[in-house]
């Protein structure tokens, strides 16, 4: 590589432009431009005129109330991300975890979390906390509410901020689904931690008459198994997929009546992390998940928080997540290799999935670990590809 390379690399990353990597030129990438030291958590949707955004939360660290949430659009045929704007901005909250929803009525919601803070940096909460002075972490999810706006512009201008759920550590990640039946599923999970974060466990909301009213069904024995990415497989049955406080295996769980009831999640062979991962149903039938191919722990009791988020890896599924014939890395960090060396890894944190009217498939991440958040677009054959490096199951 030259250094006119290097300098259009750095170009690349500042612009949000999107270009072909030179070792693979079936697929599509672009460093969306950050709004912030921390860039997390991010979500895509399309709009019925083709564009496409990106949420994510950003600011200096993660709990803080400088954490808002950002936006940017590729539009429709476009070459470039535009310059990311804020749609979110209460200082007395952390406000993470964006959901974008365009709703069947041609209006897009954004659906994100807000939790109190500590009032002080990082950095002053944990002197407090060396000199005796306070106790308990940084961030303080057991306070979260979910709040939404809506937008009758495709995400131009927003109406606004109302609260979506008031219950005291109210958590999203995942995308509304609106069923077959036309009832509308929002699953979440609830943080109230008395012993550490395994103590989270998983909901889904569901409302029949287009969001005015919810019955909320909880997911048995799902302690420790949250942010659960639902897919619809045929009318009235449905598969969730669940990342594992334990950070030892993707976890699944089925419902037959619509999400009223689901079994207890159990484990697959997929490896967890203790991070964000993300389901779709695609045009094909099969099934996509984005996840980091990475586990740390065995013991499905414990509550695991392993530094490794990597690789970024997509797997389908032809019978309704049995199994996972086909994956394929999209991108497998810096490396490095044996335990001396594997936290020289930086992050590629919390992938979220979509597919698009035209069938190709999109992945954002946290980069490194959140400096900002990567864009890559692909085809489902690209994933499925024996000659380029598919590993099975």
């Amino acid at each position: 590589m030259t250094s006119s390379d290097i300098l259009d690399l750095r170009a690349l990353v500042v612009g949000g432009q999107l270009y072909r990597p030179p070792d693979d030129g079936n697929r599509v990438e672009a460093f969306i431009p950050p709004l912030g030291a921390e860039n997390h958590a991010a979500n895509l949707a399309e709009l019925p005129d083709g564009d496409l955004l990106c949420a994510w939360f950003a600011g200096s660290a993660e709990g803080s109330g400088d954490i808002k949430i950002a936006l940017s659009r590729l539009p429709a045929g476009a070459a470039r991300w535009q310059p990311p704007v804020w749609v979110s901005g209460d200082p007395q909250r952390s406000e993470q975890n964006p959901v974008l929803f365009p709703a069947p009525d041609g209006k897009l919601w954004l659906l994100y979390t807000a939790q109190l803070t500590r009032g002080c940096t990082r950095e002053e909460w944990a002197a407090r906390v060396a000199a005796g002075a306070a106790s308990g972490g940084f961030t303080m999810q057991h306070t979260a509410i979910i709040r939404r706006r809506i937008s009758e512009d495709g995400g131009q201008t927003w109406g606004p901020v109302e609260t979506f759920s008031a219950d005291p550590g109210s958590f999203c990640r995942q995308p509304l689904l609106v069923l077959r039946n036309g009832e509308w599923l929002f699953p979440m999970y609830f943080s109230r931690p008395a012993a550490g974060y395994g103590d989270d466990h998983s909901v889904v909301r569901i409302s029949a008459d287009g969001f005015r009213t919810w019955q909320e069904y909880p997911v048995p024995d799902s302690r420790g198994r949250v942010q659960m990415s639902v897919v619809e497989l045929a009318a009235g049955r449905l598969v969730a997929f669940f990342r594992s406080r334990a950070a030892d295996r993707i976890y699944s769980s089925r419902s037959a009546d619509d999400g009223r009831t689901w079994t207890p999640p159990q484990r697959t062979i997929l490896p967890n992390n203790n991070a964000s991962i993300q389901a779709r149903k695609l045009h094909s039938g099969r099934i996509a998940l984005a996840f980091n191919h990475f586990s740390a722990n065995d013991d499905p009791a414990r509550t695991v928080w392993p530094a490794e988020r990597y690789p970024v890896t997509v797997a389908l599924s032809e019978d309704g997540g049995e199994t996972w014939p086909y994956m394929r890395h999209v991108d497998t960090g810096d490396d490095f290799a044996g335990p001396a060396n594997t936290r020289l890894n930086r992050g590629l944190g919390y992938p979220c999935l979509l597919q698009t009217a035209d069938g190709l498939l999109h992945v954002a991440y946290s980069y490194r670990p959140r400096q900002c958040i990567k864009y890559v677009r692909f085809s489902e054959g690209w994933v499925m590809d024996q000659r380029d490096g598919v590993f099975g199951g």
